[in-house]
């Protein structure tokens, strides 16, 4: 149990099983994809385990002063995840089933979403959900339409200060050990600004479609190096 300085008692328990989620569908096609690259390039990388969650446009969960909130991001991780996987089908409740979100991030649409929200009173806005009640440590918002990111870090004081980008434009995230920042390009069936990582070497992590490109031009310059040499590999 936690007393937020705005007299939030915070409680961790699970959804109840008749609890209506809302069903309401996304604002548009793009949030979908840019949720899904992002999780694409992370599936190869040692920041997704066997104990760790990545999840798009889903519930998490907390009590405050005897109420539900739920709040779905648009994107995020989640480091370990205790609880078994039939038990987290609908929402997830951390401290109870593992541990708090490490990354959230938000797409802006052609609607307010509310991602800067950070109204109090029940049910609170995103932005104090966030900050004040899941103490996220790092909350990004994504412009897809005007490619700007917005990258915030809890501070020791427990507020959301926004970060500078280094001279690549791109934020380094040592919770995952991988820099975030924006790359502009296609990918999914559609062409335009996206959300990409690249490593502490400045290595971009491939989407699969660009790993299987990859090996394919690797295949065919193997093959006319080999027909170079008089050589015919066998069918």
């Amino acid at each position: 149990m936690i007393a937020t300085p705005q007299a939030f008692t915070i409680t961790w328990e699970l959804l109840p099983e008749d609890y209506r989620l809302p069903d309401d569908p996304v604002d548009n096609r793009t949030q979908p994809l840019l949720a899904e690259a992002l999780t694409n390039a992370l599936r190869h990388h040692p920041a997704c385990t066997d104990q760790s969650m990545i999840a798009t446009n889903y519930g998490i969960c907390a009590t405050l002063n005897g109420k539900i909130v739920v709040k779905a991001p648009d994107w995020v991780y989640i480091p370990q995840v205790t609880d078994a996987p039939e038990m987290i089908e609908r929402s997830y409740t951390p401290q109870l089933q593992g541990e708090l979100p490490t990354v959230v991030m938000e797409f802006i649409s052609a609607t307010d979403g509310g991602e800067y929200s950070n109204k109090p009173t029940y049910p609170p806005g995103k932005w104090f959900f966030y900050e004040q009640v899941l103490r996220v440590p790092v909350y990004g918002i994504f412009n897809p339409h005007h490619n700007v990111l917005e990258l915030y870090r809890l501070d020791e004081s427990g507020r959301y200060h926004i970060q500078t980008p280094d001279a690549a434009g791109r934020y380094w995230l040592p919770e995952l050990n991988l820099a975030l920042g924006t790359w502009r390009g296609e990918g999914f069936g559609r062409s335009g600004d996206w959300l990409r990582w690249w490593d502490e070497s400045g290595n971009l992590l491939l989407w699969d479609s660009e790993r299987a490109e990859q090996e394919r031009e690797r295949a065919e310059r193997l093959l006319a190096q080999l027909r170079a040499a008089g050589l015919e590999p066998e069918a």
